[in-house]
């Protein structure tokens, strides 16, 4: 089974705020592929395919998981590997960025300690919104970027992280929570 582990976002205004920032894009004629709604979230770490019994012994070491709750700010449209080059457009993280690089480290030992290993790359928080599939109108998305570089989508209190599995369907992923850690307050 393929799995992550994610922060969902679920806040109605927020989700809201954030369809409207999606039909902007839409509005781009670009070629994507829009998040739904209801998949909305921040990676914490992708870990990908593993055997049942590995996601279980995820699962355990996640249920062991401590954080207390915080405060999350969306602001800024941006897109990776550039805004000029944009193959993945994203809202950025600017008020709890440090405590979401400090979950995602506790969330790292746990998983060392059931030999997953470690991810390559910097952890740069981030909500994804759409990933692009051509080049059409891409000149329209690159000024949208930049117009809406530091646009404040919103905000959120993240009080749950959830180990989620992803099955790949023609339509889109299909997301199942596996098991969900609550802060300690």
């Amino acid at each position: 089974m393929r799995v992550f582990i994610a922060v969902d976002v679920e806040e109605p205004l927020l989700v809201s705020r954030l369809q409207s920032v999606m039909n902007s894009l839409a509005s781009t004629n670009v070629d994507m592929k829009l998040v739904e709604p209801y998949n909305l979230h921040v990676t914490l770490r992708f870990i990908g395919e593993v055997s049942p019994g590995v996601a279980g012994e995820i699962s355990r070491a996640l249920s062991r998981l401590s954080f207390k709750s915080f405060k999350v700010v969306f602001k800024g449209l941006g897109a990776f590997p550039s805004t000029l080059k944009p193959r993945v457009v994203w809202v950025g993280v600017s008020e709890g960025f440090k405590e979401m690089v400090e979950l995602r480290a506790s969330i790292e030992k746990l998983l060392k300690s059931v030999g997953i290993p470690p991810e390559r790359e910097d952890f740069a928080p981030h909500l994804t919104l759409a990933r692009i599939r051509g080049s059409r109108n891409l000149s329209s998305l690159v000024k949208l970027l930049n117009d809406m570089s530091d646009y404040d989508v919103g905000s959120m209190i993240v009080d749950r992280v959830r180990l989620k599995k992803s099955t790949l369907t023609s339509s889109g992923p299909i997301y199942e929570t596996l098991l969900e850690v609550k802060a300690s307050q």
